[in-house]
């Protein structure tokens, strides 16, 4: 009988890891499904999300935060979903749950405030970049979904194999490489490989799972992915937040739709500070 090697056990720890995160909360699930229904109302969402004592206080308090600037004070959920609109709530609703799974603390050298600010600030800059006709058409909401959950394979990897994942970042920081390039020799899988079982382990669309799985290995592969890829990349450049996968000098854009360089990505995008602040503020108002 062959005795597993250590990537193998590793593996198999990670899929069983996937296996156990716990599903989003109902409220959430219901707020995604009704989003998906082209004939879904407000006044469905409402009833949904005032079912939900957490959710409404986050809704309401984040609504209500500095990030979104009211003039008056949003009081009640309905308010809030006549002002942000269906697919703003369904975003909200999401990213409280990706916080709900979120460890308390941190763990194995991983920043989880850092982490979230750069998942928001991907999002954020993913969902912009689907607006421009580089893109191809992308949907801009699936596009802050997708820029979102990019990641959460690392959260996964840092619960679940401490050891080995603090391993990893210390080896790429060390030796300036690419962290997923590192997880792979170390550990056998990267965090998108791992972030792709946990979108579907969580029922997301293929085109979702496809696009966090390829967005460190075929960028360019769709829209979609170009869109998260890039923002990736300009977040990192960028500094915001921490993804422990530390911007290179001599990186070139993981996709040319915008530009061959990034003297002319800057040109073509303008400046993107203003999206970057608005993400810095929403991510320090949301935990």
């Amino acid at each position: 009988m062959t005795t597993p090697n250590k990537q193998q056990v590793s593996q198999q720890r990670l899929a069983a890891a996937v296996e156990k995160m716990p599903a989003f909360p109902k409220a959430v699930q219901q707020v995604l499904a009704l989003c998906r229904d082209i004939n879904c109302s407000p006044r469905q969402l409402v009833v949904v999300i005032e079912h939900d004592p957490v959710l409404t206080v986050k809704l309401l308090r984040i609504v209500n935060s500095a990030s979104y600037g009211l003039p008056n004070k949003v009081a009640s959920v309905n308010q809030a979903v006549l002002y942000l609109g269906l697919n703003t709530v369904k975003n909200l609703a999401l990213t409280f749950a990706m916080i709900g799974v979120l460890p308390a603390k941190n763990v194995a050298g991983f920043d989880v405030g850092e982490y979230l600010l750069h998942s928001v600030a991907v999002a954020s800059l993913a969902r912009y970049l689907a607006t421009r006709p580089e893109s191809g058409g992308v949907d801009g909401d699936d596009a802050y979904v997708a820029g979102l959950l990019h990641d959460f394979g690392k959260v996964v990897m840092a619960t679940h194999l401490p050891d080995e994942y603090r391993e990893a970042l210390t080896t790429a920081d060390a030796e300036q490489r690419p962290l997923h390039i590192v997880e792979r020799q170390l550990i056998g899988a990267d965090h998108a490989d791992v972030g792709a079982m946990l979108a579907q382990h969580w029922q997301f669309s293929s085109d979702l799972v496809s696009c966090i799985r390829t967005h460190q290995s075929t960028p360019d592969a769709d829209g979609l992915t170009a869109c998260v890829a890039m923002a990736n990349q300009l977040a990192r450049r960028a500094g915001v937040g921490n993804a422990r996968n530390t911007f290179r000098k001599d990186e070139k854009p993981v996709t040319e739709r915008w530009g061959a360089d990034f003297a002319s990505i800057d040109a073509a995008l303008g400046s993107l500070d203003g999206i970057l602040a608005s993400a810095r503020a929403f991510a320090e108002s949301a935990r």
